[in-house]
């Protein structure tokens, strides 16, 4: 078994869960918007098993590609629970239950980075 970069993994799912709540803010802000379909970003586990292969700069002057940047991450077709007269797809129930997984994911993220911190500081003092 390989190391573990805990520190790196909580960070990338910190920056993909800012990139589902942006997608989460914008389905409601849109909840009244004529043919507006609903999207919703790819699971986590897909989008960081899928961004373990790293481009490399090999010039200052190249521009890297960051798997989990908001426009890299793809936003597909939320399947829809109702669909209005107007073609809006958005359902606020849906997204208030996401941005409270969003909340509870970033919480339990910050709570275990804590506690690695707080165990690689006590291991480190003696």
């Amino acid at each position: 078994m390989g190391p573990i970069y805990l520190f790196d993994i909580a960070s990338q799912q910190a920056r993909w869960l800012s990139v589902r709540q942006k997608t989460v803010a914008e389905n409601v802000s849109n909840a009244n918007t004529p043919g507006f379909k609903a999207s919703e970003v790819a699971p986590f586990e897909e989008v960081f098993s899928n961004a373990s292969l790293r481009m490399a700069a090999t010039d200052p002057g190249h521009l890297g590609l960051d798997p989990l940047a908001p426009d890299a991450v793809a936003a597909k077709d939320d399947g829809a629970w109702e669909v209005t007269h107007s073609g809006n797809s958005v359902s606020l129930e849906k997204e208030m239950i996401k941005a409270g997984e969003v909340n509870r994911s970033y919480s339990l993220n910050t709570s275990i980075v804590k506690a690695f911190s707080q165990m690689l500081t006590a291991s480190v003092k003696g």
